[in-house]
């Protein structure tokens, strides 16, 4: 009996020969296994590429084109339909002139002036108590709201330095021009016929927000 072979064991469980048996996989194998893993890799890789060559060359700048488009689709300003208000001529609109300082006769030295240059002259003195001696500007315009856009700017064109205000309240349509302490001369006929004829031009189309896409 060998003696490989445990006691009490024999016949056909008897183990002959001096070796034992291998539990060692072979190296063989392991070789074979180690160059499949890498052949799998490198055509991946290589169909990797492939793939980005044909979307470069077909549907790439297709693609590219299309976030092109969608970065470009914005909101731009193109001009509606709609213009200006048109502003009445001077002779159309009646002003009335009061003098908030303390120089005499300068209310009806500015309302002979305005009549000359078209405007038609209401009444003429002395700012009321609420303004006497209040308005340190040049000025101050005064209408009803409906003259905002209209009859106030035509004026303004006369004394571009004037406040503006609107009275809601306020009924007809005259303008008040107040003359205040730091009144000196209305803007010269030369600059406030170039205002008036700039502002008697044909407003810009006002312009609205649209997407482009």
């Amino acid at each position: 009996m060998s003696m490989l072979t445990p006691p009490g064991m024999g016949g056909k469980y008897r183990i002959t020969g001096d070796k034992y048996p291998r539990m060692r996989r072979s190296r063989r194998r392991g070789r074979l296994a180690l160059a499949a893993v890498a052949s799998a890799a490198a055509l991946g890789l290589i169909g990797w590429g492939t793939l980005q060559l044909i979307d470069v060359f077909t549907g790439g700048g297709k693609k590219a084109a299309a976030a092109g488009s969608k970065a470009d689709c914005g909101t731009r300003a193109t001009p509606s339909a709609s213009a200006g208000a048109a502003v009445p001529e001077p002779r159309r609109i009646t002003v009335n002139v009061f003098n908030a300082t303390s120089r005499s006769g300068l209310a009806k030295q500015t309302a002979d002036e305005l009549k000359k240059r078209g405007f038609k002259i209401g009444d003429v003195g002395n700012a009321t108590k609420e303004y006497d001696k209040k308005v340190k500007g040049t000025g101050m315009l005064l209408g009803p709201a409906s003259s905002l856009n209209t009859s106030l700017p035509v004026l303004a064109t006369q004394l571009g330095t004037a406040e503006r205000r609107t009275d809601a309240a306020r009924k007809g349509t005259d303008i008040d021009l107040v003359l205040g302490n730091g009144f000196k001369t209305l803007t010269t006929k030369k600059d406030a016929d170039k205002a008036l004829a700039k502002l008697a031009e044909p407003q810009p189309a006002s312009t609205s927000s649209k997407k482009t896409c």
